[in-house]
């Protein structure tokens, strides 16, 4: 076993950077699934989708058009989605929205063969965010760096919209209990609505940040969502605080587990899940309600 500082603090950063992308993935579908009781599959596709986005309008405009207009155009699909699939199923129950969104993952992914192909897409890396960094005793990529300190800051930004502002309030009300935040007068459909856009928005920028360090291939939806969906059976549903505790135990156990534990590096994530379903069945910090 290596005892060297600096491969620790190499994967610790790749554990980092793993949490941070999950994150991103899962905040949206976490808050959809605690404020909205939907179960929305089709999450993945929607991060495959703003990968593909991004790689598109890369070749056109460069990186930062694909970065910025990604989040973008699956939030546009999203509200596509939303009018004409997701307020019709919400009240259905959670077999037929499984169903729904099951059958939604294969019409994505059948949709981005069409216009895209099965060849494999890649983006590169900025010229600002190209290259390495020395840090603790290692030589890093900037551009790995650049997706933690965008995790952190989405974090940062959700947590400040949801405790301090007046919108946030009427989330957390949302989540607790809709019923009585729709008696009190909050118009709890435009809000599902808008949490729901920015989920997706969410998922497109996962995707777009994703795209150059994973190859961007039509699967890649269906390869991120158990991943997804351990993360917020982990940290709970509905909760900010769940959202980035269990990004971080998924990418540490994840990731140190492939190292002090080759064999069992498939198994270890599961094995964590089973633990605490068995003993925090609602997850470490589910929503209060």
């Amino acid at each position: 076993m290596p005892l060297d500082p600096g491969f620790w603090a190499l994967q610790a950063l790749n554990a980092l950077q793993l949490s941070m992308l999950l994150f991103l993935l899962s905040i949206g579908l976490t808050v959809i699934f605690g404020l909205m009781h939907f179960v929305n599959l089709a999450h993945g596709s929607l991060y495959a989708l703003g990968a593909y986005v991004a790689a598109a309008l890369a070749t056109v405009g460069g990186y930062w058009t694909g970065f910025f207009l990604a989040p973008v155009a699956v939030a546009g699909m999203g509200i596509l989605l939303y009018s004409g699939l997701i307020r019709r199923m919400r009240k259905s129950g959670p077999m037929a929205q499984v169903l729904v969104t099951f059958g939604l993952i294969f019409a994505l992914l059948d949709l981005t063969r069409i216009i895209w192909g099965d060849i494999a897409l890649a983006i590169e890396v900025p010229s600002l965010l190209a290259g390495r960094v020395s840090l603790f005793g290692i030589d890093y990529p900037v551009y790995r760096l650049f997706i933690i300190a965008l995790g952190f800051a989405i974090f940062a930004a959700l947590a400040l919209v949801l405790k301090r502002t007046q919108i946030g309030a009427m989330i957390r009300a949302g989540v607790d209990n809709d019923a009585m935040a729709a008696c009190l007068g909050i118009n709890v459909e435009r809000l599902f609505f808008i949490v729901f856009c920015v989920g997706c928005a969410l998922a497109g920028l996962a995707g777009a940040v994703a795209a150059p360090l994973l190859s961007v291939t039509p699967d890649m939806g269906l390869q991120i969502l158990i991943p997804t969906l351990i993360v917020i059976v982990i940290g709970g549903l509905g909760s900010l605080q769940g959202a980035i505790a269990g990004s971080l135990i998924f990418g540490f156990v994840q990731t140190f587990g492939a190292v002090l534990a080759p064999q069992l590096a498939s198994v270890l994530i599961y094995a964590l899940l089973a633990a605490v379903l068995v003993i925090r069945p609602m997850g470490l910090f589910p929503a209060k309600g």
